[in-house]
């Protein structure tokens, strides 16, 4: 009785042992089957690791927008654009794409150091004059004085005298019909004395700008409109030229007063305007009442707050105020027909 027992006993726990083995093995293919469908729905990985340090690297097989850094706009040269060669990035020189084609004494180089903040524009840095001066060199020429800039950044181009330039509308067109026209108007009286003045910080020996104005320099006599201060003022005339080439949905006129006076929501037009993300907020700007103008906390090449050179928001000589009301009468029909081109009210006096 007693051997029967230790005989049963034994045939229990080998078939304990068995069905635990079986279990064992019905769980593993289980285990199997669900981990291979999961790799089916798993991202694909490459199988060609680049090596750095003797460490292998697993690259995730996708594209990858390089997206520009704040402090951009510098030269091909610097250790940001080295690094993006050494990744198989390679800045190009393009054509500009947009233009600030004036108006001088407008406000044209503010706009210009306030747009070059954004991290998707990129600038020449001084006037090329190429669409008046150098057009005889070629396109290839005028390509070689632009930045490098990467995939998704915005060449722009300034140069105030563009906007005279007889030949400057047909040429430009002939570059790329879809060019974007950003023109900075200023009251015209205002902006022939800075204009003056201007040219007189150059030459101490400039009459005066009541002389200058006038015919025969006397305030009682004609406006003479083939000086250049004046006859820049003419507005509509110079629009006139642009129009034949370009819809006026290609241009964007910007207020030089609203520029000094609130320089985000002109700039927010702007970024708008040219397709891109706002980013130039009202953070980046101060008010500095020495010069009367608005000023950057950072800029290109400025890590700390920085004022456009001395050159800009310079003191306006005294004019007799007989003399400034005589060229608000003169201009103030010429402003009309600008403002019913555009369909823009000034609000010049």
């Amino acid at each position: 009785m007693i051997a029967m027992d230790f005989s049963i006993s034994r045939k229990t726990i080998f078939a304990l042992i068995t069905l635990a083995a079986i279990s064992f093995y019905i769980t593993y293919l289980f285990s199997s089957c669900i981990a291979s469908n999961m790799s089916k729905g798993m991202p694909k990985w490459r199988h060609n690791p680049v090596v750095a340090n003797e460490i292998p690297l697993i690259q995730y097989s996708t594209s990858v927008r390089v997206v520009s850094l704040l402090e951009s706009n510098e030269t091909d040269i610097s250790p940001k654009y080295r690094l993006f060669r050494e990744q198989g990035l390679h800045p190009v020189r393009q054509l500009p794409s947009a233009l600030v084609i004036g108006v001088k004494k407008g406000g044209t180089r503010a706009l210009l150091e306030f747009i070059r903040i954004h991290p998707d524009v990129r600038a020449a840095g001084s006037e090329v004059h190429f669409f008046d001066k150098n057009y005889h060199r070629g396109f290839q020429w005028y390509r070689s004085h632009m930045p490098p800039t990467l995939e998704g950044q915005l060449t722009i181009e300034k140069t105030p005298s563009y906007f005279i330039t007889k030949e400057a509308p047909r040429r430009v067109q002939m570059m790329n019909p879809s060019t974007k026209l950003l023109v900075v108007v200023r009251d015209p009286v205002t902006r022939a004395i800075s204009d003056y003045t201007q040219a007189a910080s150059k030459k101490p020996e400039m009459k005066t700008f009541e002389e200058m104005v006038f015919i025969n320099g006397t305030v009682g006599s004609i406006v003479d409109t083939s000086w250049g201060p004046v006859k820049l003022g003419l507005y509509y005339k110079y629009l006139t030229r642009w129009l034949k080439f370009f819809p006026l949905s290609q241009l964007l006129f910007i207020s030089g007063e609203r520029l000094i006076l609130d320089p985000a929501i002109e700039l927010k037009r702007v970024q708008d305007f040219l397709g891109l993300k706002r980013v130039v907020t009202e953070k980046h700007f101060y008010f500095n009442t020495t010069k009367g103008f608005p000023c950057l906390f950072k800029s290109e090449g400025h890590s700390a707050p920085h004022c456009l050179g001395k050159t800009k928001g310079r003191n306006h000589p005294y004019v007799n105020p007989v003399v400034l009301q005589r060229l608000r009468d003169f201009f103030r029909p010429f402003n009309m027909r600008f403002y019913q081109m555009t369909g823009i009210n000034f609000g010049w006096a």
